[in-house]
């Protein structure tokens, strides 16, 4: 009997820590360079590593290709995201809502890239059309995620911890940190940007 309740211990103490791990905690967003504009001369390795800027990208719902450097000069807001997460659908609720407040401005756009290897296009498209969001959704190939997971972090390629980046009018990313977002701290986040 008291093995079987050291069985149960372990698996809830385990089940517990991933439960903490996925709510994750918002932490203060910090800047990284390079940037867009800036040319990479360390080592080709780290040039390499800025090409996820330029890498074709698909919006799921209309089809039409783009990449993070067509919006240099415009403040991009980065959600990674998967269909079978709910926080991310809940995170995605608040990008909505924040793109409400801020009456649509023109020169904020999102993105969401759906980092799940498993999930395509197609069903990204029925998933964005069923919840009504109206930004680029993009299914990440895999030179993206692996960019993202590298330079920024391997929990970015963690959906459920709502990670999320800001690409400023210069090309600077600045991580948000982890933790579903409300409208109201994504703005706080963002207007800085936007009044460049």
């Amino acid at each position: 009997m008291s093995k079987a309740f050291f069985y149960i211990t372990i698996f809830f103490l385990v089940l517990t820590g991933l439960f903490l791990t996925a709510c994750g905690t918002s932490a203060p967003a910090k800047t990284i360079k390079p940037t867009i504009n800036e040319s990479v001369a360390a080592t080709e390795t780290a040039a390499s590593e800025w090409d996820w800027f330029s890498v074709e990208l698909t919006d799921a719902q209309t089809g039409q290709s783009f990449t993070m450097n067509d919006y240099a000069g415009k403040v991009v807001l980065v959600e990674t995201m998967a269909i079978w997460c709910p926080t991310c659908a809940r995170q995605a609720s608040e990008v909505r809502n924040l793109h409400e407040l801020l009456g649509h401005p023109d020169d904020l756009v999102s993105v969401s890239l759906d980092v799940d290897p498993h999930e395509d296009q197609a069903s990204l498209k029925e998933y964005v059309e069923e919840l009504g969001f109206e930004w680029h959704f993009a299914v990440a190939p895999l030179e993206v995620a692996r960019a993202l997971g590298n330079l920024y972090s391997a929990q970015y390629l963690n959906p459920p911890l709502s990670p999320m980046l800001i690409i400023d009018r210069d090309g600077q990313v600045h991580q948000l940190g982890y933790g579903k977002k409300s409208a109201e701290t994504l703005k706080k986040s963002v207007e800085p940007y936007l009044t460049q």
